[in-house]
């Protein structure tokens, strides 16, 4: 019997950051959704406070969900396309405190806002009959980071996914919060290197858990065939391929548009929201050779994977990215696509006898080339043989060997009643 088959009697609460029908890839997802293939899941969506109420009354599609939540009320949703074990949940609304600095009225708004939350998991807890169970908080430190009785989870679990000190927004309570989880929490898992080095002075009871990737998605892209996505429909010359969320804090934009620049005869195409105005300011929308399609629906991404003639990884080097185990790098190899990224992490560099690491802009053009010329069918073969052992259900696997450990250390240390 497997690991993951000896604990399926426990139903699983993930608490994540991302909602599940949101733009962009998330760990806590995929997650859940490979949980949810032996175990009940109920994955809380991260709270919508009343700001982020009155934006979701634009959207016709998400009635039932408005309605749910104006009433105050727990809101279930289902979708064809998930397991039928994964239940995503819909919480009640909460009060918008980011803005409020850290003291006492912050403090009192929070207790409201998680006592609001906990009663609400309470009901969930009884009308699904959830008996025995995990309680994992994926980098959500905002929203019961972890649960106190009367609910009782086996184990409060935290999950560190990046670092949460590095941009402003999340950072001015997010630090604070997060060290108290990781303090109050039964096991902490991190992502990366960096992480675990960082998060290790709070708590012994640490491990590492790396990202991994929807193989079965990805792997797509190397054994079907595709119709020519529309933004490349027409266009000839080599495909330069990035897919992910394009922000500022880990994109080095100077280094994209020396990328475009160094190659005119390719096409360098970019995949994923747009949330800053760095790209405009440098000008790297202007090149006549930059694609910028915006974001895409996961399924979406093995048509243009497929036309990728080899991927990028055009990361910043600063203390955000070290922290950084990306998804999309199993999530390459798993199609057989060679990778050029930029050394940001010590986790990116274990990769280095399969992919191409450059930090300099004429370093990182020249590498691409390199790649592009270099590719075979015995490489491909390998990074889709690599990237096979770095999947979701190996993860899971591993989740449960480091909690089936921490189940028994657990029951070993309960008090004993005669």
């Amino acid at each position: 019997m497997s690991t993951t088959a000896k604990y399926s009697n426990y139903d699983v609460v993930i608490m994540g950051m991302f909602r599940w029908d949101g733009p962009y890839s998330s760990i806590s997802i995929a997650l859940a959704k490979e949980f949810a293939k032996t175990n009940r899941v109920f994955y809380l969506n991260h709270p919508y406070s009343l700001k982020d109420y009155f934006s979701l009354l634009k959207g016709e599609e998400k009635r039932a969900r408005r309605n749910a939540l104006r009433r105050g009320q727990l809101h279930y949703e289902k979708d064809p396309q998930l397991p039928d074990n994964f239940h995503s949940v819909f919480l009640p609304i909460t009060l918008p405190i980011n803005f409020l600095s850290k003291g006492g009225l912050y403090n009192r708004l929070n207790a409201f806002n998680n006592h609001k939350i906990q009663k609400a998991i309470q009901q969930l807890v009884k009308e699904k009959n959830i008996k025995q169970f995990l309680y994992v908080n994926c980098f959500d430190p905002y929203f019961a980071p972890v649960l106190k009785a009367p609910l009782q989870p086996a184990l409060n679990i935290y999950q560190c996914v990046d670092d949460i000190t590095q941009e402003a927004y999340i950072a001015r309570h997010g630090e604070y919060l997060e060290e108290a989880a990781i303090r109050a929490a039964d096991l902490t898992l991190v992502t990366s290197a960096e992480l675990y080095r960082l998060k290790s002075p709070f708590t012994p009871s640490i491990h590492t858990l790396n990202n991994a990737a929807d193989i079965s998605n990805f792997r797509r892209a190397a054994e079907e065939s595709f119709d020519r996505p529309e933004e490349l429909k027409g266009l000839k010359g080599k495909v330069i391929g990035f897919f992910g969320n394009l922000d500022n804090l880990r994109m080095d934009y100077p280094l994209l548009k020396s990328i475009a620049e160094a190659h005119p005869d390719k096409h360098l195409l970019l995949i994923g929201p747009l949330n800053n105005t760095e790209y405009q300011t440098i000008g790297l929308d202007q090149l006549p050779n930059v694609i910028l399609t915006g974001p895409k629906h996961i399924s979406e991404l093995p048509a243009y994977l497929h036309y990728f003639d080899c991927a990028i990884i055009p990361f910043l080097c600063n203390k955000l990215t070290r922290s950084i185990y990306p998804l999309k790098i199993n999530e390459y190899l798993s199609a057989g696509k060679p990778v050029i990224s930029t050394p940001f992490s010590e986790d990116i560099k274990s990769f280095g006898e399969y992919i191409y690491l450059a930090k300099e802009p004429t370093e990182f053009s020249q590498q691409i080339e390199r790649a592009i010329g270099e590719d075979s069918k015995h490489k491909r073969a390998e990074r889709i043989a690599l990237a096979g052992t770095n999947t979701w259900t190996a993860r899971v696997e591993q989740f449960w060997t480091i909690v089936g450990k921490q189940l028994d250390e657990k029951r070993a240390y309960a008090p004993k009643i005669s």
